[in-house]
């Protein structure tokens, strides 16, 4: 399988925002009047899709207009950090004439601001809030790919959480599971398992023999 694109996850891949994320969502649901949470019931939650999705579960109630800005007035607060590495592998990408392409559960609200917090220019960018099912289904590869202009077959999905590799596989492409993040597991099977962000460089050049 040739890869001709990297396609990166954003929380536990390019960003380690294990802390930051789930204490903006503890916050919000506190503000909103639901339950103390603890940072594990949130992120135990991740899958289930975007903000809107998560803080409704989270309040189990609906959402009524404007709430969800509550989460974003948190996260506007944070600071957020690429992993060691990432700021490197992102620009070496650019200077081989690749797109740096970010598929993210998290809402492209969210994204923009966590990517902006963190100094990462993103070229396509797609947001769970932008498909109709969240990872681990495909939809949301699907659509990066267009925006690429590639198959879905040639693009590699870098993620720390196995829906990020189940997602990969639903898509037809290469799922690399990013060993640095807060969610890998080791029994998740993966296509390539990269040790550091650098390693995702030579999916391209496997790609290109």
């Amino acid at each position: 399988m040739t890869v001709r694109q990297l396609v990166w996850d954003m929380d536990g891949t390019l960003l380690d925002s294990s802390v930051v994320v789930p204490a903006a969502y503890v916050a919000a649901i506190r503000r909103l009047g639901g339950p103390e949470l603890t940072p594990a019931q949130v992120i135990a939650s991740y899958s289930l899709g975007p903000p809107d999705v998560l803080l409704a579960h989270l309040l189990g109630r609906k959402l009524a207009a404007g709430e969800s800005d509550a989460y974003y007035d948190e996260l506007s607060a944070v600071t957020a950090r690429a992993y060691p590495g990432v700021e490197a592998v992102l620009a070496a990408l650019r200077a081989r004439g690749h797109c740096v392409a970010v598929f993210t559960g998290a809402s492209s609200r969210a994204a923009t601001m966590l990517l902006g917090a963190a100094g990462i220019a993103v070229d396509v960018l797609v947001g769970g809030d932008e498909v109709a099912r969240p990872k681990p289904a495909a939809d949301g590869l699907l659509l990066t790919a267009r925006r690429l202009g590639v198959a879905p077959g040639n693009l590699a999905y870098i993620g720390d959480a196995p829906n990020d590799l189940r997602a990969a596989s639903a898509a037809g492409g290469v799922g690399a599971a990013a060993a640095w993040g807060h969610q890998y597991d080791s029994a998740e099977p993966a296509d390539v398992t990269l040790a550091t962000p650098a390693e995702a460089l030579a999916l391209l050049l496997r790609g290109a023999q």
